[in-house]
C-alpha cells in the first residue's frame, strides 16, 4: 500500500481531529498536535479557536517534520467560521490551502443551515476519471466542515454518533461507535477521554476501488479519543490511531488548553 493512504483521506480525518482551539473574544485556547508514523514524525500542526457568544473561528496550521520534510516539505492552512449548535457546530464558511513539493491546492466552500451553498477548488481535478463517483445535490446536504465537525458540544452525544462531512471535494461519513474511557495526560489536561470506535464510510467525490480508500472503508480498529474543555464547554479529539500497513498513524494532542 502506499504511503499516499496517510495523505489525503488519513489526512482528513485528522484535519477533523485536531481542531479545539483558542477561544479569542471570549476564551482563549490552543491546542497542538504531532503526527507520526510507526512513532516516526510525520508533521506537526497546531489551532486556534476565537468564540464569541455562540459563533466560533478555527485556524490552524500543518507543517510536515522529520524525513518526510526531507523528501517533499508540506505546509497547509485552514480556518472556519460558524455557530454553535445544540448537536453541532454548524460552518459557514471553510477554507483550506496546502502546498506539498511543487503541488498545491486550495479549497473554499459556504454552508448555509447545515447545506453547502458554494464550493470550489483550485486547480480542479480534471479530467475526471471514469470510476470517479460524482458529488450530488443531494450528498451536500444537511453535512459538516472537516474541521469543526468533529468538535461535539459540551451536552450533545460523543458517540455512538455519525458525521455526515464534506470537504469540498469529496462526501463521507465517520461513524463513531463507544469504547468505553481511557486517562490521557498532556499539557493542560489531564483526566478521563472518551474512546470511539471509527468507521471510515466514503459517500462520493472519491475513485471508487482506489486502494487507500478501500483499505480504510474495511478497517474496522481505527480509534479516536475526544477530552471535554472545561472552558470551551466542546468534546475535541485528543488522540486517534490509524492503523496502516507501514504502521500505525497516530495524532496525538501535546497541549490541549491552558
Amino acid at each position: 500500500m502506499k504511503l499516499r493512504i496517510g495523505s489525503r483521506a488519513v489526512a482528513l480525518l485528522s484535519a477533523a481531529l485536531f481542531s479545539t482551539a483558542s477561544l479569542a473574544a471570549d476564551i482563549e485556547h490552543q491546542t497542538d498536535y504531532s503526527i507520526s508514523l510507526a512513532g516516526l514524525p510525520l508533521a506537526r500542526a497546531s489551532f486556534h479557536t476565537a468564540l464569541e457568544k455562540n459563533r466560533y473561528t478555527i485556524s490552524g496550521t500543518l507543517h510536515s517534520a522529520g524525513l518526510v520534510d526531507i523528501f517533499s516539505r508540506t505546509s497547509g492552512q485552514t480556518r472556519v467560521s460558524g455557530v454553535i449548535g445544540r448537536d453541532h457546530l454548524r460552518a459557514n464558511e471553510y477554507s483550506m490551502s496546502y502546498r506539498s513539493g511543487k503541488k498545491g491546492r486550495a479549497i473554499n466552500v459556504t454552508y448555509a443551515n447545515g447545506n453547502v451553498v458554494h464550493a470550489s477548488m483550485t486547480p480542479k481535478r480534471t479530467p475526471l476519471p471514469k470510476n470517479w463517483v460524482p458529488v450530488t445535490s443531494r450528498d451536500m446536504r444537511n453535512v459538516l466542515d472537516p474541521l469543526s465537525g468533529l468538535i461535539i458540544p459540551g451536552k450533545a452525544r460523543v458517540c455512538p454518533n455519525t458525521l455526515p462531512i464534506f470537504d469540498g471535494e469529496s462526501r463521507l461519513d465517520i461513524k463513531l461507535s463507544a469504547k468505553g474511557t481511557r486517562p490521557f495526560k498532556t499539557k493542560g489536561f489531564d483526566g478521563e477521554a472518551i474512546v470511539c470506535g471509527i468507521r471510515f464510510v466514503p459517500r462520493a467525490g472519491y475513485k471508487k476501488g482506489r486502494e487507500d480508500v478501500e483499505y480504510l472503508k474495511r478497517l474496522q480498529t481505527m480509534e479516536i479519543w475526544f477530552a471535554k474543555s472545561d472552558a470551551v464547554d466542546v468534546y475535541a479529539p485528543v488522540y486517534v490511531r490509524i492503523p496502516t500497513k507501514l504502521g500505525p498513524v497516530t495524532v496525538s494532542a501535546t497541549r490541549f488548553g491552558g
